[in-house]
């Protein structure tokens, strides 16, 4: 590799074509990284990354499929060789193509009805799909001087705070995309207390509720407020390790 491309800070962003993660990926570009940028399909990474401009470079990456990751990974090796920093952004909330309101997922996402697919569907991508993307990042996370990995959970996953009494969320804690969150939160964890002897951080952060794809755009924050705390997790670079933040701060477990 080129003494320059020791220099120059490299990220991968999954999901990155839109919401948060696009934000993210806009906020890593304008700070100087070199922004690979996730998507499912092709076309929509490309138009993505030519918005963002010459900091950024689309890569065809489903976290379902093994060999969408590993050419994924290829890629960024070949063209750079490290990676100093993996958001693990790409998420769904359901298992169909169409937008569904968050009152349309719960009633069908309820412990008592849930359709163990749905489960399997959209764990696949919150859960599996992570500690795939990780476990096959990590060759080129250990060849950074200070690699960090940032997943992006939600409060939804945060068992303290569901389980208060008070909290007004808990009739929307399901068994599909909130216990997804839970267990991607369980996955941060587990990473950040092995990764830590090597030096590599790793947290989980929670946009709050955010107006995207995700939600069918009804959540009450603006997707530049909900991204403002990805966004400062993902660009910390003297942080600590195995945290869970969102928009007000440090969340429970």
């Amino acid at each position: 590799m080129e003494d320059q491309n020791q220099q120059q800070l490299i990220a991968l962003v999954t999901g990155a074509n839109q919401g948060v993660g696009n934000e993210i990926a806009k906020a890593l570009a304008a700070n100087g990284y070199i922004v690979y940028m996730g998507s499912r399909k092709p076309e929509n990474g490309e138009s993505a990354a030519a918005a963002i401009g010459v900091q950024a470079r689309a890569v065809q990456l489903d976290v379902t499929r093994e060999e969408s990751i590993r050419a994924a990974i290829a890629k960024i090796t070949k063209e750079y060789g490290r990676l100093d920093l993996l958001v693990n952004n790409a998420g769904i909330s359901h298992g169909g193509t169409a937008p569904l309101s968050p009152e349309k997922m719960m009633a069908t996402g309820r412990a008592v009805n849930v359709s163990l697919d749905e489960v399997r569907t959209v764990w696949e991508t919150n859960v599996f799909g992570v500690i795939a993307v990780t476990q096959a990042a990590l060759p080129l996370l250990r060849r950074s001087p200070a690699a960090r990995i940032v997943n992006v959970s939600s409060g939804l996953g945060s068992l303290t705070w569901i389980s208060d009494p008070e909290c007004w969320a808990r009739e929307h804690f399901g068994i599909v995309y909130a216990a997804s969150k839970t267990a991607l939160n369980a996955v941060t964890l587990a990473f950040a207390l092995e990764l830590e002897k090597e030096g590599i951080k790793v947290n989980a952060t929670s946009p709050g509720y955010t107006a995207t794809a995700l939600n069918n755009f009804q959540g009450t924050d603006s997707l530049e407020v909900g991204s403002r705390e990805p966004i400062r997790v993902a660009l910390e670079t003297d942080g600590p390790t195995g945290g869970f933040t969102g928009p007000r701060g440090k969340l429970p477990w």
